[in-house]
């Protein structure tokens, strides 16, 4: 590094430090070569040459490490985050993961950091945003899902060389306690599935506690993928409700109307949940009421992964009760007549359309209150059958394929020991050490020693 009080020549690629007329210190840094062709020298300034001499250290610390960000102007947080969401992650995540991504962004990261650049963006930063929103009462696992979509976003800035270092990867977010499943008993499903069997569509939650299948991947699933014959069913597609999105010209004058203009009041009963924001000056949103709306409503879309396609055999329970079900459905399809909407999905509305996922927790809370058992969410009646593969003695790797996972990690998240199992557990424990044979030998010998 060369230092100079005047501006003079530096030998050719060396960096450089000088003072101007003006008394101001400057440093230039040979970082590399440009596109064009031409050296990538980058310029750096300050009040005094200490100053300067520590800028220009880092640049050359980021060139001899190879973490050297591309030149030109760095993007602010907001123009990458907004340039990631539509250009990167839009082709290369699945639907619901980029409505999580967009989520975090629209809402808690634009806001809260938008205007920093990304160069200059410091851990403090991030960990001050995060610190506000848990003082506005956000749960820890929302900070926390906002901090993953950061993280990836600045990773995939680091790849392309647009910041040296990522750093979502340095500041600390909220702890996030795993919430602890309770799954459902044997005695609790058993009531479950009596219930059910006096409801319409009631093999819909016998699939879902003997199977573990994903809510999308039960009512998604159609004939084609069911062979009551070989008694098998196949797992390739799940089903979403995905957002409307604007057909028209002009979204913001579409929505018009709908635009929400100021906060709630702090009374407000209307929203069940936290009350929603208001609508930004050029807000673009409410397209499910636009007349030309697309692209939105129930999709059929292809499972996450490839260990989620699957194929699984049916007990033979379940197969008398699909078969059944079948025929009911054949009945009902016969009595529609015209407004009967073939799609051969194997549950449905009376009028063959897919049943929407909403009115399906409903009736799953409707189901749990008619069998008088506790509160569960319906995912947990995944846990469950999962839980029962254990109890059963199921090896990891066949539990693996039935449950559609990709990794060991799972089993973790989804097996739970239960009463009768821990129970069972203290059983055989007691069997092995406590034999008696054992209690014999031990009170011969202690009688000897007397």
């Amino acid at each position: 590094m060369t230092i100079e009080t005047k501006r003079t020549h530096a030998p050719a690629g060396s960096s450089s430090i000088y003072q101007d007329k003006d008394a101001k210190w400057h440093g230039r840094v040979t970082m590399g070569v440009r596109d064009d062709g031409k050296p990538d020298r980058r310029h750096v300034r300050g009040k005094t040459r200490a100053e300067v001499t520590k800028k220009v250290r880092q640049l050359e610390k980021e060139r001899d490490s190879g973490r050297v960000r591309s030149a030109g102007k760095a993007w602010t947080v907001e123009q990458w985050l907004t340039h990631w969401l539509d250009n990167i992650a839009a082709h290369s995540v699945r639907y619901k993961t980029l409505v999580g991504y967009r989520t975090d962004v629209t809402r808690h990261l634009v806001p809260g950091i938008g205007a920093h650049r990304i160069t200059k963006l410091e851990p403090e930063h991030i960990e001050k945003l995060y610190s506000k929103m848990r003082a506005a009462g956000l749960a820890a696992g929302t900070v926390h899902h906002a901090h993953r979509t950061l993280r990836a976003s600045l990773s995939e800035a680091v790849r392309r060389k647009h910041v040296s270092i990522n750093a979502a990867m340095t500041a600390k977010a909220p702890r996030v306690e795993e919430e602890e499943i309770e799954p459902l008993t044997v005695e609790e499903a058993k009531r479950l599935l009596l219930a059910a069997s006096h409801h319409r569509n009631g093999t819909r939650w016998a699939v879902a506690l003997a199977l573990g299948l994903r809510q999308g991947e039960t009512l998604g699933l159609q004939w084609a993928r069911v062979d009551l014959t070989t008694a098998t069913l196949q797992v390739r597609h799940a089903l979403q409700r995905r957002t409307w999105q604007h057909g028209c010209s002009d979204p913001h004058q579409c929505g018009e109307r709908y635009h929400k203009m100021t906060p709630c009041k702090t009374s407000c009963r209307r929203h069940k949940r936290s009350c929603p924001p208001p609508c930004p000056p050029d807000c673009t949103g409410h397209a499910r009421w636009c007349p030309q709306r697309q692209q939105g409503g129930l999709v059929l879309d292809d499972v996450k992964s490839r260990a989620g396609r699957r194929t699984i055999a049916l007990p033979s329970r379940l197969l008398a009760l699909l078969t059944e079900h079948q025929a009911a459905q054949r009945r009902e399809r016969d009595l529609a007549g015209d407004l009967w909407d073939e799609r051969g999905f194997v549950f449905t509305n009376p009028t063959g359309q897919p049943l929407d996922p909403r009115a399906d927790n409903r009736e799953w809370a409707e189901l749990l209150k008619e069998a008088d058992v506790r509160e569960a969410r319906l995912h947990d009646a995944r846990h469950t059958a999962a839980t029962v593969l254990l109890v059963l003695g199921i090896s990891q790797r066949a539990v693996m394929g039935l449950m559609g996972w990709s990794t060991n990690a799972m089993t973790t998240r989804y097996q739970h020991l239960t009463p009768d199992l821990r129970r069972d557990i203290a059983q055989q424990v007691d069997g092995l050490l406590w034999t008696d044979s054992w209690t014999d030998e031990t009170r011969d010998e202690t009688t000897d020693a007397k």
